[in-house]
């Protein structure tokens, strides 16, 4: 049984995820961001069980359509961001659109119409964080993120990172309490 799950975004959900079905005594075949498959057919109480189990920890069953294919677009994103090894030999749009079969104008709307953002915004936002948590760990140079997560410049990171936080990649990094945001909830 195919179960997906909103805001499974990190190692650590896949972790808390995987707790909670043993605790129901189910075994998952397959366990990846936003989606587990279990061995077995969850049942109604089961799957009430598991879904107030997830809430205690900002994660909850999907069930709506759209909602699953929002999921799968984030999975998509934050895939790309956190893995730099994938670079994009096509825009992002032709990649979801390949990836999820449908029309990304039908994509984008649906992501606008829950998420009130667009997809683009999304990954910007997305981006940004990551760029934070880097600049945090101080071992990279901005021009090695840049690299990373596939910018054209260090310019082109600069410009947007202020665009989105207000100062420029090298003050937050001289920053010792660096306000971020959880990677999903933008």
């Amino acid at each position: 049984m195919v179960i997906y799950i909103k805001n499974m975004v990190s190692t650590r959900c896949k972790l808390v995820v995987m707790a909670e079905l043993e605790k129901l005594g189910l075994h998952a075949v397959r366990l990846e961001l936003g989606e587990v498959e279990t061995e077995e057919e969850m049942g109604k109480e089961h799957q009430f069980l598991f879904d107030l189990a997830l809430k205690k920890s900002g994660l909850e069953i999907v069930e709506d359509h759209k909602q699953i294919m929002i999921e799968k677009i984030k999975k998509c994103i934050i895939e790309l961001i956190q893995h730099p090894d994938i670079k994009l030999k096509i825009n992002l749009s032709n990649y979801l659109s390949e990836k999820l079969h449908y029309n990304y104008t039908y994509l984008n709307n649906c992501f606008y119409r829950i998420k009130g953002l667009s997809i683009e915004k999304y990954m910007i936002a997305q981006r940004i964080e990551k760029v934070k948590e880097l600049l945090i760990y101080n071992e990279l140079s901005l021009s090695k993120i840049a690299e990373e997560l596939h910018y054209s410049s260090v310019a082109h990171l600069s410009a947007q990172f202020k665009k989105i936080t207000g100062i420029n990649p090298s003050e937050y990094r001289q920053q010792k309490n660096s306000s971020r945001q959880e990677i999903d909830k933008v």
